[in-house]
């Protein structure tokens, strides 16, 4: 397999420049992937699939008519970024979170940026996201968003706009960790040939940003990650995640509360939990507090929270901010709390709740990208240009009947990346959700995962949609080659 026939379709690409000429940054690896014998690239492709099929890498997808449990799509070829690039990204990024941090902080409190008029109130108290039950709630170190992931996509100019932000329960980081596991086993190689800067530190990270949270008095903290269980579309990357933390991994029923703490039930008797890295929804996490059907929570939960004797991450109600209405403000929100320009600019976006932006909207669904605000996965979206008619028109009587649950974006020309096809390379859609933790500091992991849109032409990149993964290197500023991972 060479690239001598692989086709940019006047696309930007992720690592080549033009035909034939690839990207600095990727000239290296570019060289090593030509130099291989024939027939063995595809040879290590399969063995890459047949490691994860093994490890049992898994992702669930409801209603399927192919069975709910998949095996995540691999793609061998990394994609790599270069070290000045990455630098923008990562500022970037903290900047964003800082501020979405304010912003949460200060509706749940003095509501300052809404008596402003910096947004309209009734956006905020319309949002699904908002929790009436987190007005005046004060989590631990005023930190609300703990655990972020922040989708990116580059356009045809090479350029980075933040896509949407993920600021409750966000998943795929297990799949970056063993990603990059799977492709230093697999080319050790052509990865030790460059300066890649590693990913595996993420989960020491994580244990330090979840036991920050613990009480000053509390020397041992003892966190546990709660999972709906194992029908969860994530579970694995729970399961992952508490094994690499040396957290217990718990559901609802291992929990209660006594004597005014949350404890676990073990094989000595019940045991205090100080963290918990909740991947429950809020309106599942209490039924006292949220739904009162819920058997996924813990009774009384949120009672103990308030009281500050049990920190959880991250903190309910964060989800008013990964509205994506309220998406569209965070430009003003980072100039109102930090006054600065946003570093990361958000993609043009138009709220279908503004009577003029909605009339836009209607008259060019066809050029346009349709999103129900609270959806995800790929779900309740229009691609304009791609869809027939009657698709068209389906959505444009949803958005006349309910405007505030809809958003639309320009069609953007996604970049791409070189995938294996068959004994050939093509170019599919990317994007990238890096992943930020917030404790003592902001931390961004260098790199993150990677999306690619496996079906061609295809510009959804979630893997309930048919979409897969790609290593992402970062390459450090020091030439001298990374050693881990």
């Amino acid at each position: 397999m060479n690239f001598e026939n692989y086709q940019l379709d006047s696309f930007y690409d992720e690592l080549f420049e033009k035909t034939g000429q690839p990207r600095k940054s990727a000239a290296s690896l570019i060289e090593k992937l030509k130099a291989m014998p024939p027939g063995d690239l595809k040879r290590q492709q399969q063995a890459a699939e047949a490691e994860l099929l093994q490890m049992g890498i898994t992702f669930t997808v409801y209603g399927s008519h192919e069975g709910t449990e998949k095996i995540f799509p691999f793609d061998i070829i990394p994609r790599v970024i270069q070290a000045d690039e990455w630098k923008q990204i990562e500022t970037g990024l903290a900047q964003r979170i800082q501020a979405l941090n304010l912003f949460i902080d200060d509706i749940y409190h003095n509501q300052k940026i809404l008596k402003d008029k910096i947004i309209p109130e009734e956006m905020v108290k319309t949002s699904s996201g908002f929790r009436q039950q987190c007005v005046g709630l004060n989590p631990p170190r005023r930190v609300w968003i703990h655990i972020t992931g922040t989708d990116l996509v580059r356009d045809n100019e090479g350029k980075f706009f933040v896509l949407e932000d993920n600021l409750r329960c966000p998943s795929g980081v297990s799949y970056v960790l063993e990603n990059r596991s799977v492709l230093k086993r697999i080319l050790p190689g052509v990865f030790q040939s460059m300066p890649v800067r590693p990913v595996d530190e993420y989960s020491h990270r994580l244990l330090d940003t979840l036991e920050h949270l613990a009480p000053a008095t509390v020397r041992h903290p003892r966190v546990v990650v709660l999972t709906p269980g194992p029908y969860n579309s994530a579970y694995f990357e729970h399961a992952f995640l508490a094994q690499q933390m040396g957290a217990e991994l718990v559901e609802g029923r291992d929990l209660s509360v006594q004597d005014g703490f949350v404890v676990m039930r073990t094989t000595k008797g019940y045991q205090k939990v100080d963290v918990i890295y909740r991947r429950v929804d809020d309106d599942y996490i209490d039924p006292k507090a949220f739904k009162a059907d819920s058997t996924l929570g813990v009774p009384g939960l949120m009672e103990v929270y308030r009281a500050g004797k049990v920190a959880i991450a991250n903190a309910p109600g964060t989800g008013v901010a990964d509205d994506k209405a309220i998406y569209t403000y965070v430009p003003q929100i980072i100039r109102y709390y930090l006054g600065q320009e946003p570093i990361l600019p958000n993609v043009p976006t138009f709220v279908c709740w503004d009577d003029t932006q909605r009339q836009h909207v209607l008259e060019n669904l066809d050029k346009l990208v349709v999103k129900a605000v609270n959806q995800s996965g790929g779900y309740g979206m229009l691609i304009g240009p791609h869809a027939s008619q009657a698709e068209r028109d389906k959505f444009a009587d949803l958005i006349k009947a309910n405007p505030r649950d809809y958003i639309a974006q320009p069609t953007l020309a996604l970049s791409r990346a070189p995938v294996i096809v068959g004994d050939h390379f093509e170019g599919r859609h990317v994007d990238l959700r890096p992943y930020i933790l917030y404790g003592m500091d902001i931390y961004v992991m260098p790199g993150g995962l990677t999306r690619v849109a496996l079906k061609k032409g295809s510009l959804v990149v979630n893997s309930s949609q048919g979409g897969g993964s790609k290593d992402t290197w970062v390459l450090s500023e020091n030439p001298a080659p990374a050693k881990k991972g």
